[in-house]
This record gives structure tokens, sequence and C-alpha cells, in this order.
């Protein structure tokens, strides 16, 4: 894979990528947002090959996550919409560029893959969304969160539905109305992250969470994913037939049987890394 707005490196099934413009504590471009979607979209094509890539780990270069959305862009979207360009689905610039950071999120929030966000220095905007939508976020005691939009006079637009999703309506909407601003205790005590570290530790937990992931199948773990997305919206007595297809068909599946030969034979199953 190779990419200028972020790195990327293999290893074995995990995919790291990098968001790497340092010089703005990683403001998120569109170029960037187009990068990060190609290399997700690139690890979901391996699924089911040999080599196929289960998890996605997402951190920023420099000591920074995510500075948010970058100024620049969004200063040529405003004079493109001044100037009256755009047609079609791009008729508002703006909102072009707006949704585009809303489909990126959507994207790493519906992935079959595993995410994990390490989150250091400082996060907003885009680079918030992605914490919220992460299956495990780690920060570090260097984190510092950031919902500023409200107090520049504009809209979390993007941002705000995985806020609720994450956090509930009540303390999304007091994110919201205070321009809110968070340390890594505080994001840990209301459930932004899973777990908070010391810099000098953080590699040693991303390890231990890979590990974790790792000894999941990776089947079983994305329909086990799709099926609690759905639970989101529906009642538990609403999917009691459906969870039944999806418990069968992983049961009867190559993992299941698997799964179940390596516990009566006390022995790790084939998906766990030698």
């Amino acid at each position: 894979m190779h990419f200028i707005a972020i790195n990327a490196l293999i290893t074995g099934a995990v995919l790291e990528i990098t968001l790497n413009r340092p010089e703005v504590r990683n403001a998120m471009s569109l170029a960037m947002v187009g990068e990060l979607r190609r290399a997700l979209a690139q690890a979901e094509s391996t699924i089911g090959t040999p080599d196929a890539i289960r998890v996605v780990v997402l951190r920023g270069a420099g000591g920074h996550f995510c500075a948010g959305g970058d100024l620049k862009d969004m200063a040529a979207a405003r004079i493109r919409a001044l100037q009256g360009e755009g047609e079609g689905d791009a008729a508002d610039p703006i909102a072009h560029v707006n949704a585009e950071f809303g489909h990126l999120c959507a994207a790493f929030a519906n992935t079959p893959l595993a995410v994990v966000a390490v989150l250091e220095g400082t996060v907003m905007g885009g680079g918030f969304g992605l914490a919220c939508v992460a299956d495990v976020a780690i920060a570090t005691e260097t984190t510092r969160f950031r919902l500023p939009e409200t107090s520049l006079g504009v809209v979390p637009a993007q941002i705000a539905p995985f806020l609720v999703e994450r956090l509930g309506y009540s303390q999304a909407k007091r994110l919201a109305v205070t321009g809110g601003r968070l340390d890594a205790a505080q994001a840990l005590a209301i459930g932004l992250v899973h777990q908070q570290v010391q810099s000098s530790e953080v590699d040693s937990a991303v390890q231990a969470v890979l590990a974790d992931i790792l000894a999941c199948a990776p089947r079983a773990l994305a329909a086990t994913k799709a099926l609690m997305a759905k639970a989101r919206w529906s009642a538990p007595a609403d999917l009691v037939d459906e969870a039944a297809c999806v418990f069968s068909r992983a049961v009867q599946s190559p993992e299941g049987q698997e799964g179940t030969s390596a516990f009566l034979q006390k022995r790790k199953p084939n998906w766990v890394p030698a």
C-alpha cells in the first residue's frame, strides 16, 4: 500500500494506519480521508484469503492523533460555494466536504474488521469521530479531547451521531453545549475510551488487545459486530429468529467446528497466530 497522508504497515493479520501529517497535528485533509477509506477497503478485500487482515489499528504521528478537519480544505470549499461552483451531488461544496468526513466515520463504524484506536495528544473533529467508532479505544495520559464546534459558531454535524451512540444522549449533549473538553481520565469515566495507560506502556497495551482480538475467530467476530449493530435499533424480541440463524450458521461453520474441537482437545484454534 502506497500513501502520502498516512502510513500503512501490515504485520501478520494487523494493519497499522498512522495519520502522517504531524506538522499540523494530523489535521484531516480530503486527501487523508480518501487514503483512509482506500486503506480500509483494501484491508477488507483480503477477508477470506490466507493473508487476511483481521485488525486495523489507527494512530497518529508526532504525539497527536488528529486535530480535526484541515481548515484549508474548508476554506477552499467556502470560496467555491461563494462562486456558485458545483453541480449535482456536489452543488454545495461545503456540505460535500463535510459529508466526506461522515462517510469516513461510517466506513470504519461498519467494517467487519476489528478497529483499535490509539489516542494521544489532540483528538478533535474527525479524529473524535474515529475514536467514537473504534471497537477498542486506548488513550494515554497526554490525550486531550475537544468538541469545539459550537464555540466556533459551527455544528459537530458528522461527529454528533457517533458521539450520541458512544456516550448516550445526555453526555453527548453536555459536551456539545459546553464546547466539551476532556482529558483521558474523564474520557475513561464516561466511556469514550476503554483504557487509559501511560505513554511508556501504550505499545504493550496495544499488543495485549491485539492478542485478545486475534484469539477470536474472524468470521464470528464480523458476524457479532453486524448483529450488535442491528441490536442498537431493534427490540431484543425482534432479533430472536435472526440471531438464532446467525448462531446456527456459526456452529456449523468450519470456524465453529474448529473452535469446539480445539476446546475439547485443549489446544488453541487454528486462527490464533503461532
